[in-house]
């Protein structure tokens, strides 16, 4: 199976044309290359090469800023591993929760030329990925 690295465009438009009202939380899983792969993005690359996880560290570093100007926050990045309950074969080095105010905020990040402008350190980082957006839903009592 490919790589997962962007949303299609099928994806983007089935992403809006669900509706989604309030708060969205991105789940993403991350899988990284042992050593980042910047040939597509050369005028970010470092002097020397990096880990996937390095690069995406930088990523991370480069976007928080325009993550918050646009209402968003990260809520949690942590360490991945193995399932517990899942494909004995499948791994993935990260896991990051990222909580936007909206989808139309999401929109105008993910839009953002500033914001752009360091997203391949973000390519660079993975061997494959998966964007989850998820809605809160109301406990029943």
């Amino acid at each position: 199976m490919p790589p997962f690295l962007s949303p299609t465009q099928e994806a983007g438009r089935a992403f809006v044309m669900r509706g989604l009202a309030g708060p969205v939380i991105m789940l993403n899983l991350l899988r990284f290359h042992e050593v980042a792969d910047y040939s597509a993005f050369p005028d970010l690359a470092p002097s020397t090469p990096i880990s996937g996880e390095e690069a995406f560290r930088r990523y991370v570093v480069h976007t928080l800023p325009f993550l918050s100007r646009s209402g968003g926050e990260l809520l949690f990045l942590g360490a991945g591993g193995a399932f517990l309950i899942g494909p004995g074969t499948e791994r993935w080095d990260q896991v990051m929760l990222v909580r936007q105010a909206s989808v139309q905020s999401f929109l105008a990040f993910a839009d953002d030329q500033a914001y752009l402008a360091g997203l391949g350190h973000r390519t660079a980082a993975l061997a494959d990925s998966r964007l989850l957006p998820l809605t809160q839903l109301s406990i029943p009592a």
